[in-house]
């Protein structure tokens, strides 16, 4: 058929309109933020259920209604809120929980990844008056129930003050270094992921709180580069097979001024991860758990300190600590997760008949409980069931005859509640779809809220490469969740590079079924320039039952690495990908992975790049390392097998080893002992060092720095 003008005319146009498309850059990136998401940073709920509240443009704390986020009032305005004639930078906030007084948190100080110190204010909004707390700044400021009172940590001590006289209290006075009361030690912060170490009665009788004697836990110290001589910085840190802090738990009774140690039995080297109170006695929880962290055990204590065992759960290798526990109000119970089933699923157990009833049931996994509506009998949760690689959000009744799915749309789900769960903030994406958050109530009908509209048109000026998720082989021919980005102009005729990434972390995951982040835009970059990436969520990973989790205990490492391995071996059979140009990254974790996947499969990995990884778990903490390795008198075999340390002679790729001097959590030892290996074995490497920069290697124009030099040694060496 003749072809007319206009249709080659419209043939072209499409051509020169493809041609004149944007590359992205590192500056739009780590920069210029091109590709920001449009967010809803969730919602403070009001007790009523009904209202929420934010801040506004003008810096005024308004309380906002769910139903048509229409403004019901406004409560408080930060603009010019001064305290002894200085202005105040509120940095956030919180209500008593009556409601009359608002909780100003400014000047925030962070020291590890979850402690924070703040100057802290009240205001009352009945008198107008605002007080301070402290001339110090403080951590953990917590209201009691009834909102009279206001609990915190000072120099290592717990206070209290009356908030009606402005009167503290000093409830401990032996903090030190050495000693802390009320805040965790680095270790219980880092790998139980809490910092604020007490809890208030629900009737405010009392406060629980940990003691940690840590007079005899090894110390480590780095150099911070800030001065003419170096600042030395130090801290306790227990490596593995190291002596932790001595544990106590205490409560202290306010009417009487009296505290109580309580009975956590004979053997002194546990743990306890967590307390918890319930609030149908008024009682607290302790949880036990012995060092091998296979034995959990829940203790109630009563006003003497004395503990019994209402509940215990153990395990082959290790019981998994969360904060799905959600202890009844109306009867004496709790709902719980476990994967004693294979699986992780939520039960139910009767405090007073030592009854258990699990409530879901399957080959897949429960993530998350969001909470229990006792009144409607419901449990919320969010589940995997459709897919690992997604999430949606179910209420099963607590009878666990009733499970109904409320966002039936394939992808990811990540949801917000309001109190009395009649309203909920739907944050939802795919691979394919931008983020859309939906404000969902009463008969679940939907707000839209933001839709990332800005984003989608923003992408159409860039070349953009679809992210496919897809299933290859393991090492044992076990199928495996991956990803995969290929060039937009992708012709299976060509031979490509391929450049992988993992995390690989024990019930981690990298594949899933939503919106990428930052790292995305960093491979769309590379995919511009002719790589194929892929990312394979291999053995050990989360979310596909116990058994697949846990197959690397006492080997951490091994079965990870094989995987990755075996997944380049399969790429490297595929007539697109040129089997001598195949890389491999990752940070932390993953770092440690690319590390030994570089060394173990060194006739298919052409490079690799390690940012901050840990080279021999002898010295990481003892919590997440023996959690999955045991003490390295135990099982030296499992981590001296598995370190890239001792592999470094069968290095004959390039190999770029990066890491922050002053990273508190992997040191910068894993990087210096790596180096000291490889020069032993007289092999060469690339390394940069960030300098007084932590875990994270950012700030500034770090990140920016960072990923130029990832990318020119990518350039150069695949």
């Amino acid at each position: 058929m003749k072809k007319t003008l206009s249709f080659w005319f419209l043939i072209l146009t499409c051509l020169m309109a493809s041609a004149q498309k944007k590359l992205i850059t590192l500056e739009d990136i780590w920069v210029k933020n091109t590709f920001k998401q449009d967010f809803v940073s969730g919602f403070r709920s009001m007790k009523d259920g009904l209202h929420y509240t934010e801040i506004n443009a003008n810096r005024t704390l308004v309380k906002m209604r769910f139903s048509d986020a229409g403004l019901a009032d406004s409560i408080l305005s930060f603009r010019g809120l001064q305290y002894e004639g200085k202005e105040l930078a509120i940095d956030d906030y919180q209500f008593s929980p009556d409601e009359t007084k608002v909780l100003l948190l400014t000047e925030s100080e962070n020291i590890y990844r979850r402690s924070v110190l703040n100057k802290v204010y009240v205001y009352d909004l009945q008198t107008k008056t605002i007080s301070r707390i402290h001339d110090k700044k403080i951590l953990h400021a917590s209201f009691s129930p009834q909102g009279d009172k206001l609990a915190y940590v000072l120099d290592n001590n717990l206070y209290y003050c009356d908030l009606g006289t402005m009167e503290h209290t000093a409830i401990t006075d032996d903090g030190d270094f050495n000693h802390l009361n009320g805040n965790c030690d680095w270790v219980y912060e880092e790998e139980f992921e809490f910092t604020k170490a007490f809890e208030w009665s629900p009737e405010g009788d009392f406060i629980a709180y940990y003691s940690f004697d840590q007079t005899l836990v090894p110390e480590y110290s780095f150099a911070v580069y800030d001065k003419l001589y170096p600042t030395e910085y130090k801290y306790k840190y227990p490596k593995a097979g190291e002596k932790n802090s001595d544990v106590g738990i205490k409560m202290y009774f306010l009417k009487k001024g009296r505290t109580r140690t309580c009975d956590l039995g004979e053997e002194k080297d546990i743990y306890i991860p967590r307390i918890k109170m319930n609030p149908f006695d008024n009682s607290l929880i302790i949880f036990r758990m012995n060092r091998l962290q296979n034995h959990l055990e829940l203790l109630r204590a009563d006003e003497k300190g004395n503990t019994e065992v209402v509940f215990e759960e153990k395990s082959d290798t290790y019981v998994e600590i969360n904060d799905n526990w959600h202890f009844f109000k109306s009867k004496n119970g709790l709902v719980y997760t476990s994967e004693k089933s294979g699986f992780t699923h939520i039960h139910v157990f009767d405090l007073d008949q030592k009854t258990d009833k699990q409530l879901t049931n399957g080959s897949w996994e429960v993530t998350e409980i969001h909470g229990v509506d006792e009144s409607r009998g419901l449990v919320w949760y969010m589940s995997a069931e459709s897919s690992p690689m997604e999430r949606q959000l179910f209420t099963v009744s607590l009878d666990g005859s009733t499970k109904k799915c409320l966002t039936p749309e394939r992808g990811w789900h990540s949801i917000q509640f309001g109190e009395g769960y009649s309203y909920y903030l739907d944050r939802y994406s795919t691979t394919q779809q931008v983020p859309v958050y939906t404000l969902y109530g009463p008969n679940q009908t939907g707000r839209l809220l933001k839709d990332n509209h800005a984003l989608k048109e923003k992408m159409e000026e860039y070349t953009i490469a679809p992210l496919e998720l897809i299933t290859v082989p393991s090492a044992t021919g076990e199928d495996l969740n991956a990803w995969i980005i290929k060039p937009a102009d992708f012709n299976p005729s060509k031979k490509y590079p391929l450049f992988m990434f993992q995390y690989s972390g024990p019930g981690s995951q990298q594949v899933t079924n939503q919106f990428s982040g930052r790292d995305f835009w960093w491979y769309q970059l590379l995919a511009q320039k002719g790589y194929i990436i892929v990312c394979v969520d291999g053995t050990g990973t989360g979310y596909r039952g116990a058994a697949f989790k846990k197959k690397t205990y006492l080997q951490l490492g091994k079965y990870e690495s094989d995987d990755q391995i075996a997944v380049a071996r399969y790429f490297a059979k595929q007539t697109y990908i040129d089997s001598t140009r195949i890389g491999i990254w990752g940070w932390s974790y993953g770092g440690y992975m690319s590390s030994i996947c570089l060394l173990k499969g060194a006739d298919v990995f052409k490079m690799a790049i390690a940012v901050a990884p840990v080279t021999n778990w002898r010295y990481y903490d003892n919590i997440y390392t023996e959690r999955y390795m045991r003490t390295p008198q135990e099982n030296a075999q499992g981590y001296d097998d598995n370190s890239p340390v001792n592999m470094v002679t069968r290095l004959k790729g390039k190999y770029l080893l990066v890491h922050g001097t002053a990273d508190d959590n992997v040191h910068y030892q894993n990087a210096i002992e790596m180096q000291k290996a490889l020069i032993q074995a007289n092999k060469d490497f690339d390394s940069e060092a960030y300098p007084n920069k932590n875990h994270g290697i950012s700030g500034g124009v770090t990140r920016l720095h960072l990923y130029r030099r990832m990318t020119a040694f990518v350039l150069e060496n695949l």
